[in-house]
C-alpha cells in the first residue's frame, strides 16, 4: 500500500523539484494526511501512533540540516510527510538510503558544476564549526540552480527503495 500511495507522489516531487526547486506544500499536505489516513485504516490507533512518530523521526534530522543551511525547507517538509506514510520503523532504513543517494546527487552536482575545492572547503568548514569553540558557518542558497541538489528526487527514490527492499 505504501508503494501504491508513494509512487504517483514520487512523480510529481521529482518533476517539481528538478524543474524549479521547489515542492509545492499541497503536496506534501496530502501526502501528510494520505500517510496518516493509509496508517490509521489499516492498524488503526496504532498506525496513527506509528505515523506521527514516523512524521517526527522523519522531521526533525532533516530540519536540523535546514538550521546548518545545507538543506531546503520544502525537503525538510517532504521528508516528514513522506515518514507518516512510511511509519516510525521504516524510516530510519529510508533515511540511510536517502543519504546515499542525495550523496550521490552532491558529487554529481558538485562535479558539473565544477566547484569540487568549495565544497570541499565548505564541508571542512562545517567539521570545525563542530569543534568546540569554533563557530558553525551558515551557508547561503546559491542563486544558480546548477550549484543545487534537487534533494526531493533522493527522498522520493530513496523512499520508494526503502519501501521496496525493506516491506514492513
Amino acid at each position: 500500500m505504501k508503494l501504491i500511495l508513494l509512487a504517483p507522489l514520487a512523480i510529481f516531487v521529482i518533476y517539481y523539484d528538478v524543474k524549479y526547486r521547489r515542492i509545492p506544500n499541497v503536496l506534501v499536505l496530502a501526502t501528510l494526511l494520505a500517510g496518516i489516513s493509509v496508517n490509521t485504516a489499516f492498524s488503526g490507533f496504532q498506525g496513527t501512533i506509528s505515523s506521527v512518530q514516523g512524521f517526527a523521526l522523519a522531521f526533525i534530522p532533516m530540519l536540523l540540516m535546514h538550521i546548518f543551511g545545507a538543506m531546503g525547507a520544502g525537503d525538510v517538509k517532504l521528508f516528514g510527510a513522506v515518514g507518516s506514510v512510511l511509519g516510525v520503523s521504516l524510516v530510519p532504513l529510508a533515511f540511510v538510503v536517502v543519504v546515499m543517494l542525495g550523496a550521490v546527487l552532491a558529487i554529481y552536482t558538485m562535479l558539473r558544476a565544477g566547484t569540487v575545492i568549495s565544497t570541499l572547503h565548505g564541508v571542512l568548514r562545517i567539521f570545525v564549526g563542530l569543534l568546540p569553540g569554533w563557530e558553525m558557518p551558515r551557508f547561503a542558497m546559491s542563486p544558480d540552480r546548477k550549484h543545487t541538489i534537487p534533494y526531493g528526487v533522493a527522498i522520493m527514490l530513496g523512499s520508494l527503495i526503502a519501501v521496496a527492499v525493506f516491506p514492513r
